[in-house]
């Protein structure tokens, strides 16, 4: 099929690959501009432009897609269908309208949970035994349209984010491969009314660590703030970055050191398994132990 590819973070690396392995023929690629980072803040283009320039594909990354022109453009490629996966941009009717079979939006939840822009995290952070991934037929409202395909995935008791974000690129990747082939044969599921959660971006201030919650949502947060932006607590005067845990036995006064890295917490406690000091790597909590006092108790 003639597709239009549009995404910009890591997660949609995978997918833009799967489509060319497929031998699916990407007419062009479309993602966020080169934003400034590093040191030098200097721009730097994003995995999904990087990708695509390696692969020899059309790179375009316009501001917007309000204006006139660039709808034109985007119409004049022909495309039988747009794949969308963590793009960035919102799409105007005309550019949902402009391809053959629409634009598919490849969705990291089990619909209608967790629509919008972090359902990975969001998925973590509930506690949630169960996500997925999406395959859905894109439509003005925000993650509102038909599924035409989805698959579910367990969350591990000690999964991080960033290790469910992996295995569900992966996953969507496949999906979407597999939607396309059996395109005309889908029957659109019409999302229900009941379930409907949000997924809102993950504000920094969500990170800091309230150990007088019961210990299982302090571990929920921990694992599902890791790798980015990480959850973090005060040892002394030290800012410490909290990227890996699990619930274990345990009670005291919250945010007590009860042993090694073990933390009370308003009910039960929580064992630290990965961290990373500041202007260091991370570490096992054990490393992490070799150079750091905890003391008596966090904050």
């Amino acid at each position: 099929m003639r597709i239009v590819f549009m995404g910009t973070p890591d997660f949609s690396v995978p997918v833009l690959q799967g489509l060319v392995d497929a031998a699916h023929d990407i007419v062009a690629v479309y993602c966020q501009p080169p934003r400034p980072a590093g040191r030098g803040k200097k721009d730097r283009p994003s995995p999904v432009q990087l990708r695509a320039e390696a692969l020899g594909l059309e790179v375009r990354h316009p501001v917007s897609l309000k204006n006139t022109q660039e709808q034109a453009s985007f119409q004049a490629l022909h495309a039988d269908v747009a794949v969308v996966v963590a793009y960035g941009l919102i799409l105007p009717q005309a550019i949902l309208d402009a391809p053959e079979h629409g634009c598919l939006n490849i969705h990291a939840s089990l619909l209608p949970r967790w629509r919008g822009a972090a359902p990975i995290h969001r998925a973590v952070i509930a506690g949630d035994d169960m996500t997925g991934v999406c395959i859905m037929q894109m439509e003005a409202g925000l993650d509102t349209g038909p599924v035409l395909l989805r698959e579910t995935a367990d969350i591990g008791r000690e999964e991080t984010t960033g290790s469910l974000h992996d295995r569900l690129s992966k996953m969507g990747a496949q999906l979407i491969v597999a939607a396309l082939q059996d395109l005309p044969r889908l029957t659109p599921q019409i999302q229900p009314e009941d379930g409907v959660t949000y997924a809102s971006k993950i504000d920094k201030s969500e990170a800091r660590i309230d150990w007088t919650l019961p210990a299982d949502q302090v571990d929920a947060r921990i694992r599902g703030l890791s790798p980015f932006p990480g959850a973090w607590c005060m040892v002394g005067e030290e800012r410490i970055k909290l990227l890996g845990s699990r619930v274990v036995a345990g009670s005291g006064a919250a945010g007590q050191v009860l042993e090694g890295f073990v933390i009370a917490c308003g009910d039960g406690a929580v064992e630290i398994t990965k961290a990373q000091r500041a202007g260091k790597k991370a570490m096992s909590a054990q490393d992490v132990l070799k150079g750091l006092t905890l003391g008596q108790s966090v904050a």
